[in-house]
Formats: structure tokens, sequence, C-alpha cells
């Protein structure tokens, strides 16, 4: 069945290719981006060319969430799924990170979800039907060292959209996530860097650490057999082909082997936040209402 989706940050990465994807299979996708018309001009035009639709929005700007949501649901009459993809990554040793490094990297993957999510979900709960998808990633439920607002900032995302999960199940509604693993996109050439390097002598030798080790692991994605990111776009079209109801809370796609330690993780923290609503006669909550609309 053709859905109408609003997926963040289609210029690029797992958004483009989540669009592309979307659109083949039937949907109606609404792509937003930053500067459309500007040095996101050739992206744009591309996504059209497929059949996507261009919306102008920059997630950290709260009119500009405003104005764009408003202009995809005059042209769509309503949105059934929001994809929240837009995000930026980190490398660096945590302490260089000054606040001000934080509240922009923050106001992407974090304040930027709850922007999108407040502009589209009073037209859900009037319908009383919508999906969220949130991309999060495998390190939202661990960390790795040199990407520590990075980490914090999905761990964030993970608390947020399992909060939407129970407050808006009885809606109709599905928070959803998606956790990727390591892929080889443009994602890596947008990382964020430390402001305060001037910390760095404090640290000797590990002042290098993260540039050594961010080289050496963009060395699998040129290998022949590197897990190829459309995988990610291929589980995001599948959950939102599942009926409401039947998809899992959390969907991890990794080919690096990570997969199966952060599916432990997963299951066991399913099984405690079970076991803690029905203790507290609230395990209704974690099911999402039935549809009421065709």
């Amino acid at each position: 069945m053709s859905q109408n989706v609003l997926i963040t940050g289609a210029n690029s990465g797992f958004g483009r290719l989540t669009t592309e994807t979307l659109v083949k299979a039937g949907h109606t996708v609404y792509g937003t981006m930053r500067d459309k018309d500007g040095r996101n001009k050739e992206a744009a035009a591309e996504l059209q060319r497929l059949g996507a639709k261009v919306v102008e929005i920059d997630v950290t700007n709260d009119q500009s969430v405003e104005t764009g949501v408003a202009a995809a649901l005059q042209q769509a009459g309503n949105l059934d799924v929001l994809i929240n993809n837009a995000g930026v990554g980190n490398m660096g040793l945590q302490e260089m990170y000054t606040v001000d490094d934080w509240q922009k990297l923050f106001n992407i993957n974090v304040f930027g979800v709850q922007r999108m999510n407040r502009a589209v979900l009073p037209s859900m709960r009037e319908r009383k039907a919508g999906t969220l998808i949130h991309v999060s990633s495998l390190l939202g439920r661990f960390v790795l060292p040199f990407y520590g607002p990075y980490n914090a900032s999905k761990h964030a995302l993970e608390a947020m959209a399992d909060n939407y999960r129970v407050e808006l199940s009885g809606f109709g509604i599905d928070s959803l996530i998606v956790e990727p693993g390591g892929y080889g996109t443009d994602f890596g050439t947008r990382l964020m860097k430390p402001s305060d390097t001037s910390r760095a002598a404090g640290y000797g030798p590990m002042a290098d650490a993260p540039e050594q080790a961010f080289t050496e692991f963009a060395k699998v994605f040129e290998k022949p057999d590197a897990p190829q990111p459309q995988e990610v776009a291929d589980a995001i079209a599948n959950l939102i082909a599942t009926p409401r109801g039947q998809r899992p809370f959390r969907t991890t796609v990794d080919g690096l082997g990570m997969k199966p330690h952060i599916d432990r993780i997963n299951e066991a923290a399913d099984a405690a936040t079970t076991g803690i609503y029905t203790a507290f006669g609230m395990d209704g909550m974690l099911k999402v209402a039935e549809p009421e609309l065709a």
C-alpha cells in the first residue's frame, strides 16, 4: 500500500538511498534538506528526477521545520510516515569538545528530531495513525572511544523514541528505531572535530588515536565484500511495508559482526521493560492500538 513519507536528510547517505528505495516501492516521498536551491541544488534535482518531492527543512530551525512540514502536509493531505534520518557524527577525544560543540551536534541529532516529531504528531494523533522511524546507531546501545558526543546523542535518541512508543501507542502511532552499524557512505566525510585542540598535548600520543582509528576503520569499506548501505534503506522499507502491530521496536542492521551482540542487549532490554511495565500494570502501553482508519 502506497504511503506518504517525509524523510529528513534526503540529500545524501542513508537518506538518499532510502528515498530512492521508497519511491521505487510506490510510496510518495517528501525528501527534505537544507539549502535545496543552493549547495544542495544538484541533489534536489536528482531526487526530483527519481520521482521524489523535495522540501526545504533545516532541522535546527523551528520556523523552517514548521514551514516545511506544513508545506508537505498541504501537498500530501496527510503524512503516514516520518523518517528522522538527518544526523551528524564526530571524531575526536571527548574532553576536547566544548559545550558549544555538544550543543551543535545535539541540535541536529536530538533536538532536530523533537522538532520534527512535534510538527507531524498533531495530524497523526488526529487520524489515530502514523509511524515515526528514528535512524539511530549501534552506538546508541554501547559506546566506542572517540565518538563521545555522537554516542551520547544516539543514547538520548533511543530514550526519546522509546518514550514516544509508550505515550503514542494508544493513538495508533508506531515509534520505531533502526540501528545501523558502520557503512561506507559520505557520513564519515562530515564528522565534527573538536574545537578545543589546546588540550591535545595533555593526552600525549593518544591525541593522534582518533584519526588513526578512523583511517584504519575506513579501509574496511574499500574491500569488495564491504557491507552495503542499501541494507539500511531496505530495512526501513521493510518496516514501512510491515503491518502496524507486527513491527519490531528496534531493528539492527550491520555487516561487521556487531549485530548479534547488540541484539542480545536489545532482547535483555525488551524483557526488562516488559517485566517492569507488567509489574506496574502498564504493559498495555507497549502495544500499539489497532488501526481505526482504512
